[in-house]
């Protein structure tokens, strides 16, 4: 049976923009994205982290950097109660390397699709939050709601959203959202909630 899911980019959605980061000691959450992973897991969807690592073909650092960091961002929700059930990250960039096959780098949609196949979602009715309209872009091209948040680069992005794109101030208040919509759904449908 398929499963719904939240994906969520990293970078300037669930922590704090800085350019490159792949240093624990660096990561720093957006307020209540912890909370906001917790609600998503608490709702029943999957919690999937997707991101651009361009740092890797730029040799800034390695896959094992990136890993190492994903670990300790486990423990950290872990003691919270919280967590992410899979991470997906494109370690290309169009400048480095040879990138003829790339499917993966957001607009991309390859690490949503990747996801949708090793964990059987339901991309109908699952949503994607990011700080960029290549998110937005991403998520739209395999028929996921997206919605922009303005934390990260969102509040310059989102000067160029298209109409009818939900966007909210951070990714707790974006999960609230999805939260609302799937109550209404579920109220529309006559589930007792």
């Amino acid at each position: 049976m398929s499963k719904p899911a939240v994906f969520l980019d990293r970078d300037g959605t669930i922590n704090v923009e800085k350019e490159y980061l792949h240093r624990a000691e660096d990561w720093e959450w957006i307020p209540g994205a912890i909370e906001a992973i917790r609600l998503i897991n608490e709702m029943g969807y999957l919690a999937i982290v997707v991101t651009n690592q361009a740092g890797i073909a730029r040799k800034y650092y390695d896959e094992a950097a990136v890993q190492a960091l994903h670990r300790q961002v486990d423990a950290w929700l872990d003691a919270e109660n919280a967590k992410i059930d899979a991470y997906y990250y494109c370690p290309h960039h169009p400048q480095y390397g040879d990138v003829r096959d790339c499917q993966c780098r957001k607009p991309a949609p390859g690490m949503l699709v990747a996801a949708q196949q090793d964990f059987n979602i339901d991309l109908e009715n699952s949503w994607m939050i990011g700080d960029k309209l290549i998110d937005v872009e991403a998520a739209r091209q395999v028929g996921i709601t997206p919605i922009l948040v303005e934390t990260g680069y969102g509040m310059e992005e989102r000067k160029r959203l298209a109409p009818g794109i939900i966007c909210k101030p951070d990714v707790l208040s974006a999960v609230r959202e999805i939260a609302e919509s799937r109550r209404r759904q579920l109220s529309a449908t006559g589930v007792a909630i």
